[in-house]
């Protein structure tokens, strides 16, 4: 075979290799939800959006009772268990009462222990693995026992996908949050939408109505928010909203390819990543722009044209615009999956 014609054939195939290496070398947009799911292509970056809490910098890493994990054997950087190994041992779990939330459950140590929207009580199911895991140690069965102000009888236990045993309470999974340095710390409340502090009796810790799930505000997880239409809105014109109504916008700092997650942390605050959507749900979007992204923290993420997609706490009714043109950074997207700059004035 000639030089040119190897040339040739090798330029011919870098370019279908780039032709398919959109949205992180995404599937074909046939099917529902999940059928397209892609992972974060800057995995080797996870550590550093999960920050030091894990690991040898976390405070629950130290003695916290029989059977304690360090950070060369642990759930931390450099660690030999697989990324989806229990954590430290909850020892006697108790209750502490909190300004924010009332009261929640606690491990020995007073470490704030939670649980995820994405998991299921009845029958009990975990679906954090591999990276989440790192993020949120889950708490093994052994060893963990109930004090003043739980019961006994809440406690249970899980089978993982990798076959360790995992606490439960009220039939939820049982987990850390590994940027708690401290005993008291709740910042793993609210993260991604999904993970909550958990009251004594497994239910979403929340001191507006004690322990009832039902009551909790709305997030990303609102089952009827998982909608996509075209809004005509005045201002903007043609742009995407979810199924409550609410604009969806996109983030600069993100990146679609190689996929890049830049609001974390306090950010998620404000800015809540939009739920994905069953494609039988979506209206007026083309279909081959709709796809699903997984977040740092293992959550599921809707993304427009491979960009993750979010809801602005700002705006307070559908139609509102108010996170157009945000710090420069946030836009609205439209029909056609691109940014809308057009200014939100008057």
């Amino acid at each position: 075979m000639t030089q040119r014609r190897k040339a040739t054939l090798a330029g011919a195939a870098i370019t279908i290799m780039m032709l398919t290496a959109a949205c992180d070398g995404g599937t074909s947009a046939k099917g529902g939800q999940g059928d397209d799911t892609q992972p974060a292509a800057n995995s080797s970056q996870a550590g550093k959006d999960y920050g030091s809490g894990y690991g040898s910098g976390a405070g629950y890493g130290k003695g916290a009772g029989s059977g304690s994990a360090s950070s060369s054997d642990g759930y931390g950087p450099g660690g030999g268990k697989s990324p989806s190994a229990l954590g430290e041992q909850g020892g006697k779990l108790a209750v502490r009462e909190t300004a924010d939330l009332g009261p929640v459950a606690t491990d020995s140590n007073g470490f704030t222990l939670y649980r995820f929207d994405k998991d299921s009580a009845k029958p009990p199911a975990s679906r954090c693995d591999g990276d989440c895991a790192k993020a949120w140690p889950p708490v093994p069965a052994e060893g963990a026992s109930a004090s003043t102000g739980l019961k006994a009888s809440d406690l249970g236990m899980v089978v993982r996908s990798d076959g360790t045993k995992q606490l439960t309470l009220g039939g939820w999974p049982v987990y850390r949050y590994a940027k708690d340095a401290a005993a008291g710390d709740t910042k793993g409340q609210g993260v991604g939408g999904t993970w909550n502090a958990l009251a004594p009796d497994g239910k979403k810790a929340s001191k507006k109505t004690g322990t009832d799930d039902k009551a909790q505000p709305p997030s990303s997880n609102d089952g009827d928010s998982a909608g996509l239409a075209v809004s005509d809105n005045p201002k903007l014109g043609r742009i995407l909203v979810d199924g409550k109504g609410r604009t969806l916008y996109r983030f600069n700092k993100d990146s679609a390819w190689p996929m890049k997650f830049a609001c974390n942390d306090t950010c998620l605050d404000t800015w809540k990543p939009a739920e994905p959507v069953d494609k039988a749900k979506v209206k007026g979007v083309p279909e081959k722009l709709v796809t699903t992204v997984t977040r740092p923290d293992g959550t599921k993420q809707l993304a427009i044209d491979c960009w993750p997609v979010y809801w602005f706490t700002g705006d307070g009714k559908p139609g509102d615009v108010n996170g157009q043109g945000k710090q420069g950074l946030w836009f609205a997207v439209d029909d056609q999956g691109k940014k809308n700059t057009t200014a939100a004035t008057g």
